[in-house]
């Protein structure tokens, strides 16, 4: 089934999803949902994707961070943004915890403002209180670059975009971004732009 991806500015972007009842979440349609949001997120290709980047205003967003996405970066890149591969998994009605006063600045992208990135602080370590697709509750502990994607994909389910948090110095198409940036450090990416 085609998807289509709502845009900034579209409302379904912006207004807070609503939370599923654990018989919600084992209908047919709603496990059919996580099924074509998983798929959706594979073709894109993407970390993460929540209900409301497919025009749902649901509280449900689907994860994974492939090792094959990691192949071709080099060490050091991973090294910094504290990148691994994590497994697929569903997060319903989640409640986050932001675990310490660490914070990082890395470029983020989203497929609801396809063509850019900018740079956005966010909480090195976290814990996420959620149901799974089989309505159990379960506790994520999360740091570095998966903390990044689950508080970017809950943001989603607030009707927050990237572009709220983002540092407006660093906003620049993804062209820019591969020609000029993406080998440097965020940290001298920063300073030249002029960022202390």
């Amino acid at each position: 089934m085609p998807v289509t991806f709502p845009q900034t500015g579209e409302l379904v972007l912006r207004r807070p999803a609503r939370t599923l009842t654990p018989e919600e979440i084992l209908s047919p349609a709603v496990q059919e949902l996580i099924a074509t949001m998983f798929e959706t997120m594979h073709n894109a290709p993407g970390v993460g994707l929540a209900a409301p980047q497919i025009g749902v205003p649901l509280q449900l967003a689907v994860i994974v961070d492939r090792a094959s996405y990691m192949e071709k970066l080099p060490p050091a890149h991973l090294a910094e943004r504290d990148r691994a591969p994590v497994a697929p998994h569903v997060i319903i009605n989640p409640n986050l915890i932001v675990n310490g006063p660490e914070e990082a600045e890395f470029f983020e992208g989203c497929l609801s403002l396809p063509g850019f990135t900018a740079v956005v602080r966010r909480a090195l370590k976290v814990r996420v209180e959620c149901l799974n697709e089989r309505a159990e509750p379960v506790s994520i502990e999360a740091e570095g670059w998966y903390a990044r994607i689950l508080q970017h994909e809950i943001d989603h389910l607030r009707g927050t975009l990237y572009i709220d948090r983002m540092l407006t110095r660093s906003f620049m198409t993804r062209e820019s971004y591969e020609k000029l940036w993406k080998d440097m450090p965020v940290a001298d990416f920063l300073k030249a732009i002029g960022h202390v």
